[in-house]
């Protein structure tokens, strides 16, 4: 087992370095999901966004039906204590959490006042922009009626899970998703993308996936470079016959897409576009 990578975790008041155990077997999050979580990324000096990662944590907490206990402001400064014990330029992830410990008659039930919560930052190297294939997967989105997907919650993930597995069984790197209308939703683990003839297009917000903080500044940007974003409803076929894909998601930001199914695709220049007005913006 490869041991986990440089990690600082502060939970009950204190820093703690390593993978620090903070679940027993009878809290509820471990065995029944209760859990939420939300991604920022430091790298080169900057973290992007970091406020609005910050903020919506504790909006996912609230619509899962935990206790926001922390607030912005110190979960702002528990991550500029966290980063000094790295170095300036580390690339890094950082994940609160918010997890109910126990549940009302040890059952389904969690108890909000049982919320507890922690703050890890760990060293994850940035993805190289090399690009992978995709697929479509078998494997659906949830629909709001059928999972908490107003939140950013642990038990939303192992669908992507499956469905990644399910692709990488087939050789391909990752999948598109299709939500319960059969239109594209997202990646397994990102927001979708795609161009032609010179505009870019983007599945528009239904409640099925999570329309990503990296995904609404990258439609910002180029919308303030003068480049049409189109949000609609898109199908496998849109995506197959298009002059390019690329993804957004706070673990690479902005990744080409160069094959899907048996078809080859090139980096492209709304992909370069997109990256290159992310990484200013990220520094300036």
């Amino acid at each position: 087992m490869q041991a986990p990578s440089e990690t600082w975790t502060f939970f009950e008041g204190d820093w703690h370095r390593g993978n620090t155990l903070i679940m027993g077997v009878r809290t509820h999050a471990a065995w029944l999901c209760s859990s939420v979580f939300d991604g920022a990324r430091a790298f080169e000096g900057v973290a992007p966004d970091l406020d609005l990662h910050l903020e919506r944590v504790n909006k996912s907490a609230a619509n899962f039906g935990l206790n926001a206990a922390v607030s912005v402001d110190t979960w702002r400064e528990l991550v500029a204590d966290g980063r000094r014990r790295f170095a300036n330029e580390a690339e890094l992830y950082i994940r609160p959490m918010y997890w109910a410990e126990s549940g009302f008659g040890g059952g389904v039930l969690f108890d909000p006042g049982s919320t507890n919560w922690c703050l890890s930052l760990y060293e994850a190297p940035m993805p190289e922009p090399v690009g992978t294939n995709v697929t479509l997967s078998p494997f659906r989105r949830p629909s709001p009626d059928t999972a908490p997907v107003e939140a950013k919650a642990g038990c939303l993930y192992p669908n992507g899970g499956r469905a990644l597995i399910e692709a990488k069984a087939r050789g391909f790197g990752n999948c598109l998703m299709r939500d319960v209308d059969g239109n594209i939703a997202e990646f397994a683990n990102a927001n979708a993308f795609l161009a032609r003839d010179g505009v870019v297009y983007t599945p528009v917000p239904n409640g099925t996936f999570l329309d990503g903080v990296t995904r609404r500044r990258v439609i910002g940007l180029l919308r303030g470079a003068g480049i049409e974003v189109v949000e609609k409803p898109l199908t496998y076929g849109d995506f197959e016959t298009a002059d390019e894909i690329f993804s957004t998601g706070n673990y690479a930001k902005v990744a080409p897409i160069v094959g899907i199914d048996h078809r080859a695709l090139q980096p492209g220049p709304m992909f370069r576009r997109a990256r290159a007005l992310y990484w200013e913006y990220a520094h300036s």
